[in-house]
């Protein structure tokens, strides 16, 4: 098989697939979904059928084996990425993994040490870097829209059952155990991520967490801040324990001159100055994966840089790690 085409195996081929990732496989110029597995078989078969996906698998070690696979998206909960990056790696498969690309920032970098030893290419699914949107923020910071930059301020508050969270059969994102560390470890690495992007890697960073809620064993209150170069600081909440009527997802970005405010899992943008406030709307795309899914493969392919690397992720996960389990 030639890698002038890549052909896609998914492991995990769960809801988060449906719509955000699945199709957009088979929409990149060079790219096709061969292979799906899901531990049900039935469901597997399904989700192929419907999505006319050619062969289909409830052994994982089946489609990493198949040989007209030469790429794996892994979309299962973050327990099982470490296992499923490194057996692909090893095998010469390129490697697209969901966020958080482990449960801890030891797996990531026993997944960055096989990365480094068999030469392979792996990227970690921050997607909202391919997004216009996320794109056009950092524009504006970088040619100056609002001055040089002060501070940014990030609020998420949601309820108890975050709408804005991936519907699953079973809530593993509350068990640490199999998520990382609650629903702070799912919408957090979207969000650092998306502020190291534009700002570059902290200097130091320091937070604190609490477990308000006591409904699951997860950490549902966190709260940090950040350092970054020209005296950059970062402030951040997260609380999953709020009354629904004090929803919030809002980051602002401050400058000598105004501010830029959007919502990570919203789609509209305003520019505030003395001057003047715009407000910028963007339509995402029906698969919201699809733009990095392009950039993945044309890394893969040799004809573009790799658009998030596991050492991108090892920085955004540490940061996330300190913030929950770091002593303040």
């Amino acid at each position: 098989m030639s890698d002038k085409i890549i052909s896609w195996g998914i492991i995990g081929c769960g809801n988060v697939t449906e719509v955000k990732s699945g199709p957009a496989f088979n929409k990149v110029t060079d790219s096709k979904l061969h292979a799906v597995m899901r531990r049900d078989a039935a469901k597997a078969e399904d989700y192929a059928k419907r999505h006319a996906v050619p062969v289909w698998y409830s052994d994982a070690e089946q489609l990493l084996d198949d040989p007209n696979v030469n790429a794996i998206y892994i979309a299962t909960p973050p327990l099982y990425h470490e296992a499923y990056a490194i057996a692909a790696l090893k095998r010469g498969k390129y490697v697209y993994v969901e966020k958080p690309v482990a449960l801890n920032v030891a797996a990531c970098k026993r997944i960055s040490d096989v990365v480094s030893k068999t030469g392979g290419k792996l990227v970690v699914a921050h997607y909202r870097r391919g997004l216009p949107m996320f794109n056009h923020i950092k524009e504006l910071v970088k040619n100056g829209a609002i001055g040089s930059i002060k501070s940014i301020r990030l609020n998420m508050c949601q309820p108890l059952h975050p709408s804005v969270i991936a519907n699953s059969e079973e809530n593993w994102r509350v068990d640490p155990a199999v998520s990382g560390g609650g629903y702070f470890y799912d919408l957090a690495p979207h969000q650092l991520d998306i502020i190291q992007y534009i700002f570059g890697k902290p200097l130091s960073w320091k937070g604190v967490s609490a477990k308000q809620s006591h409904q699951h064993a997860a950490e549902d209150a966190v709260a940090g801040v950040m350092l970054f170069e020209n005296d950059i600081v970062f402030e951040g909440h997260w609380n999953f324990n709020i009354p629904a009527l004090l929803k919030d997802d809002s980051c602002q970005i401050i400058g000598e001159k105004g501010y830029i405010q959007f919502p990570f899992f919203g789609n509209e943008v305003r520019v505030a100055t003395d001057e003047k406030v715009e407000m910028l709307p963007f339509v995402h795309p029906e698969n919201i994966q699809h733009p990095m899914i392009g950039n993945v493969v044309n890394y893969f392919l040799g004809h573009g840089d790799n658009p998030c690397s596991i050492d991108d992720a090892i920085c955004s996960l540490q940061v996330m790690e300190d913030f929950v389990y770091g002593d303040f």
